[in-house]
């Protein structure tokens, strides 16, 4: 809890990496309540601001439904809008959705293309 109003001052100020904090927050229930209806604005206001890391958040919450419905082509379209402001994790989802073919045409190419991009960002998992 203490955190939490640690972040909500933060945003207050204007940081935007708080304001993505707090969303996280309320995804995951880390000391909140979980709140998808919260953690789903939070991020769709990240997102129009030009925040990748809340575009990213954003897809996410649309590729497994938190706050909205499923729209994976909707993931789709904001994992490439962050992927393309070089977001390590956006190109890694946008990979995860070539290779699997969610919201998007099954493309091998593409979803090399983006893990090769992400991993060269120093993601582990890509």
């Amino acid at each position: 809890k203490q955190a939490l109003k640690l972040y909500q001052k933060a945003t207050n100020l204007g940081n935007i990496m708080a304001q993505y904090n707090i969303a996280n927050m309320y995804i995951d229930g880390e000391g909140v309540e979980k709140n998808y209806d919260k953690a789903f604005e939070l991020s769709k206001k990240l997102a129009e601001k030009g925040y990748s890391s809340g575009m990213n958040l954003l897809g996410y919450c649309y590729d497994k439904g938190i706050g909205a419905g499923i729209d994976n082509e909707k993931a789709v379209k904001l994992f490439q809008k962050a992927a393309n402001l070089k977001n390590n994790l956006a190109q890694y989802n946008l990979a995860l959705m070539y290779e699997f073919g969610k919201g998007t045409d099954k493309d091998i190419y593409q979803a090399i293309h983006w893990y090769k991009k992400s991993a060269e960002q120093g993601d582990k998992f890509a």
